[in-house]
């Protein structure tokens, strides 16, 4: 059908001066265009609804781009079912997530916030006074459920490094025949440099570098919305001292109810989505 083939194209194709349509906006170009003498908004929302075509709605994605993405996604995924190279890990070989979560801002409120009240929720005043800001540095045993983090002033090698020590320099990590420290591409762990700083520090560990854009695939990044939910939402604090004070209370009381996260997402499951994105760009193309 003519209308369900023009709500798929953009509207720019056919000269529409929109970025997405809208019902309305849908049916006036196609009564405009003489396809149909006339016809309804409500007859065309119920034709784009048979085939669930939403054209006003829209999501950001990344296309993966790195060209050995199947490679790098699929050792992490070994890694979290306890492989490495088609072996399995032993009982004294662990495998660590870990990132930074940046920019941690204290704010305080310009009038106090108010607790809930029966059919009122928390209130929490709009305007806001910035206190600083903190980089949350984690890294989480996957296996174990296991929190190492710290706030750190600025993020960087210096930073990052502090926070491996803290993890390193612990049983069993320290006597462990290997760790895996599995990072994204960050400027603080990139590349073989980093490798090699850390390999010279802890002959036990092994760096793994996930693809580029595919924080997804770091089960930190689970932790971190955790946090973003629990501890930074809603953002009221005294002072810097009381978000980091906050921030790390909330990691020892983690650490009395984590249990390591479900992770089902496997190779076989990456194959197929890389299989799904591939036919989309070649009917893109």
């Amino acid at each position: 059908m003519q209308v369900k083939a023009i709500a798929c194209e953009f509207p720019s194709i056919v000269g529409a001066p929109l970025s997405r349509w809208s019902v309305a906006e849908l049916g006036s170009h196609v009564r405009a265009s003489g396809l149909t003498a006339a016809i309804s908004d409500t007859t065309i929302w119920r034709w784009l609804n048979q085939d669930a075509i939403r054209p006003w709605q829209h999501r950001c994605w990344i296309f993966p781009r790195d060209p050995d993405f199947e490679q790098k996604a699929g050792r992490i995924l070994d890694l979290y079912q306890r492989l490495w190279k088609g072996r399995r890990l032993g009982a004294d070989e662990f495998v660590i997530c870990a990132d930074e979560k940046t920019s941690l801002q204290a704010r305080s409120r310009k009038h106090p916030s108010l607790n809930t009240q029966p059919g009122l929720p928390m209130r929490i005043e709009h305007e806001y006074k910035r206190l600083g800001a903190w980089a949350y540095l984690a890294a989480l045993d996957v296996h174990r459920a296991r929190i190492f983090g710290r706030c750190e002033t600025q993020n960087g090698i210096a930073a990052f490094d502090r926070l491996v020590a803290q993890t390193m320099r612990q049983r069993p990590y320290r006597d462990a025949r290997r760790v895996f420290w599995i990072v994204d591409n960050g400027s603080a762990h990139r590349g073989p440099k980093a490798v090699q700083r850390l390999r010279t520090q802890y002959p036990n560990l092994v760096l793994v570098h996930g693809p580029i854009h595919a924080s997804w695939l770091n089960q930190i990044e689970i932790y971190f919305s955790v946090v973003q939910r629990k501890v930074l939402t809603p953002n009221d604090f005294t002072s810097l001292a009381a978000l980091s004070q906050r921030i790390l209370e909330f990691q020892c009381h983690y650490q009395t109810i984590a249990q390591p996260f479900e992770w089902q997402f496997t190779r076989k499951d990456l194959a197929a989505l890389l299989c799904r994105l591939s036919r989309s760009l070649t009917l893109a193309a």
